[in-house]
């Protein structure tokens, strides 16, 4: 395999393995009824500002995908609608006390997903690798696989 097939390969499934264990830590700590794509919601809502419209943006899903995905956050307790102040038709989304508490929950799950692979790289090079994979990663929301 070349390298180029061999680098896809690798942070395709390095990106499987983190998603897929933040998802599990996050289960384990009460928040088994959230999906990994509900984390790329949050990710959006937690920012401020967010509409559903943003969100359908955000997530590169169709303004009714994302209109279910809010309305079954609603229902389940992790985000709220507020009026939007210069929109009568729009609301404004917010995490709800929950949806906050998930989101921590998820922020602590990385760092600990996370922490084997600096401990293995050590300090310096898991510091440039990051850096590395900053230079290579384009602009924009970090969206789910699909």
């Amino acid at each position: 395999m070349d390298d180029a097939l061999a680098f896809s390969a690798l942070v395709l499934t390095l990106s499987g393995h983190l998603v897929q264990e933040i998802h599990t830590r996050v289960s384990e700590q009460g928040f088994e009824d959230l999906r990994p794509a509900h984390g790329f919601a949050f990710a959006r809502i937690s920012a401020g500002g967010a509409t559903t419209a943003d969100l359908a943006e955000h997530l590169g899903v169709s303004k009714q995908a994302a209109a279910q995905l809010v309305e079954e956050l609603v229902r389940k307790g992790y985000v709220e609608r507020h009026p939007h102040p210069h929109d009568a038709r729009a609301r404004l989304l917010a995490l709800t006390g929950t949806g906050r508490a998930a989101t921590r929950a998820a922020d602590e799950a990385a760092g600990a997903v996370v922490a084997p692979w600096r401990e293995s790289l050590g300090e310096e090079r898991f510091g440039a690798l990051v850096a590395d994979l900053a230079r290579l990663t384009p602009p924009g929301p970090l969206r789910p696989a699909w």
